[in-house]
């Protein structure tokens, strides 16, 4: 495979987490890094840094807009559950220094 196909194929992969994220609200980043170590807003973060990477200055709000399809704080607003004490002690276990 070539270098300009397998872009496309990790840009149509891309594209199709974040509309899969997008649609699922109801999975809330808390819980999403306990299980899998990262979360929307990690996946914002990787592409500001990709975006620097290629000389090109975003910030953070900019770049969470693309991964939650609306600022952030909207986002957090509609969908964003206070956690759990359960949930906040798997995360200080699993993830610490995140």
């Amino acid at each position: 495979m070539d270098d300009a196909t397998r872009i496309e194929l990790e840009a149509a992969a891309f594209r199709r987490l974040v509309e899969h994220l997008r649609s699922r609200p109801d999975a809330q980043n808390i819980d999403m890094m306990n299980l899998a170590g990262f979360c929307r807003n990690c996946l914002s973060r990787w592409y500001r840094e990709a975006a620097a990477e290629q000389g090109l200055a975003m910030t953070d709000p900019e770049a969470r807009e693309v991964v939650y399809g609306m600022p952030y704080k909207e986002w957090q607003a509609l969908h964003q559950k206070e956690a759990t004490a359960e949930q906040k002690a798997a995360f200080a276990q699993n993830n610490a220094g995140h």
